[in-house]
């Protein structure tokens, strides 16, 4: 009986070698076979970025490599939308999302293909660059696509491969779904993405459980006085000296309303007022950005602002009738819900890598306070299990580099951000395949 065991468990830690190996050899064959192609792609997305819900060209070209690899493809979900589906058998559904759109920033990496593309917002021409690297993200969701087609034998169920717009302004998952994403395609069991960082090292991929990206929330406010001349401010009530105590008042909502161990960030990104030296203008206009994880937390931030905002008023004897003006997420402004790795899926795929991988090429990283839409596609009773993880970018050796010259790498949204794509995208590619057979594969 003892042997019987010893033999068992000795079959049990042989296939998931035998696996890491099988899976190995896919990607090498695949990968020696498409390099070059995928690559060029990849410098034709970064020359030919395409802001938020104008990724006509972008979409277009992503559908028809996806025909190509024999998916069923819908376009034009939310103006630009795509969606491609490819069944292989009875098994979970999964959806594999990437954004599309790039930034409004003129480029200055001096790349041999760097954009030097313009595009119009609210009449205005503005430079136009995929700095945060949303081509990456979609040169991986290609190549996953292809491997995937390619060995249909690992396998088994329905994958989705989602290109969603307008991520970068947060009203790309949101306009998705409310043009019935998911009447137009099956609902997902499972949701992966992944999110490139440059201050992981090429070949390394990170991961965090739990909350990844913040709730954002923002918050117009217009604190209203009376004008009057600057030389008589007794006879006028001034919304520059509310408005300035309104700031000081913001800095106790997180230290003091919220417990130590909750993260959370107000910020006064803008305050605009008054035309002169001499005038005491009628009103102040404040803009803030809100990060949180928890609905509770982002309740009671909200709440608070609120409150603050009529309380200080009232000190300064402002009447009921000119109380501030409060407006959330109002005008082009969209909230965007938190991102929460499912733990469960987390620890599934971390462990799959680490079978496949050395242990130290997968990080356990801290949330982050940014925003990003992937979350909303999960949302909804039942929660959909979803991971999005990040893609190192920038090389070991130059980490190193900058980390004994007291730099940092070029950060996302940077005109100088230039991942190593050479490096990235077939680590990427291979994470992707290594997490989806995990996933689906074939027990």
């Amino acid at each position: 009986m003892k042997l019987f065991y010893q033999t068992l468990l000795a079959i049990f830690l042989f296939f998931p070698a035998v696996m890491a190996q099988d899976l190995r050899q896919d990607f090498e064959a695949y990968w020696k076979s498409s390099k070059q192609d995928l690559l060029a792609t990849y410098k034709h997305l970064h020359q030919n970025p395409e802001l938020f819900f104008q990724e006509k060209e972008t979409s277009s070209l992503l559908a028809e490599k996806l025909r190509k690899l024999g998916y069923q493809v819908t376009e034009g979900i939310a103006k630009t939308g795509i969606a491609a589906v490819l069944k292989n058998g009875d098994g979970p559904t999964l959806l594999l999302r990437t954004d599309m759109d790039a930034l409004p920033v003129e480029e200055r990496t001096n790349l041999p293909y760097a954009s030097s593309k313009k595009a119009e917002i609210k009449g205005q021409q503005v430079s136009v660059m995929h700095a945060c690297g949303h081509d990456i993200h979609m040169s991986v969701w290609l190549g996953t696509a292809a491997i995937l087609a390619e060995n249909r034998s690992k396998w088994k169920g329905t994958v989705i491969f989602l290109g969603q717009p307008a991520e970068e302004v947060g009203a790309g998952a949101k306009a998705m779904l409310d043009d019935k994403l998911y009447q137009r395609i099956p609902k997902p069991d499972y949701a992966l993405a992944l999110h490139v960082d440059p201050f992981i090292p090429t070949g390394s991929v990170g991961y965090v459980k739990g909350a990844a990206f913040a709730n954002v929330d923002s918050v117009d406010i217009t604190i209203r006085g009376k004008g009057g001349h600057g030389a008589a401010p007794h006879k006028a009530i001034d919304p520059v000296v509310i408005a300035a105590s309104y700031v000081q008042m913001l800095q106790t909502i997180v230290s003091r309303q919220l417990s130590p161990t909750e993260p959370a960030v107000v910020t006064v990104g803008s305050i605009h007022g008054g035309t002169r030296y001499n005038i005491i203008p009628d009103e102040v206009k404040l803009q803030i950005t809100v990060r949180s994880y928890s609905r509770e937390s982002r309740s009671q931030i909200l709440s608070s602002l609120k409150k603050m905002a009529d309380a200080v008023a009232e000190a300064y004897s402002v009447p009921k009738e000119r109380y501030p003006i409060f407006e959330v997420n109002s005008g082009d402004a969209i909230e965007t819900p938190a991102t929460v790795n499912d733990s469960s899926l987390v620890d599934r795929v971390v462990k799959a890598w680490q079978s496949f991988w050395a242990t130290e090429r997968v990080e356990q990283r801290q949330a982050e306070m940014i925003g990003e839409d992937f979350g909303r596609l999960g949302d909804g009773e039942p929660a959909i299990p979803a991971f999005m993880f990040r893609l190192g970018t920038t090389p070991a050796t130059e980490l190193e580099r900058l980390k004994k010259a007291g730099q940092e790498p070029a950060s996302l949204h940077s005109p100088l951000y230039a991942p190593d794509a050479d490096g990235a995208i077939p680590v990427g590619i291979e994470a992707m395949y290594i997490a989806i057979v995990e996933i689906l594969g074939k027990k």
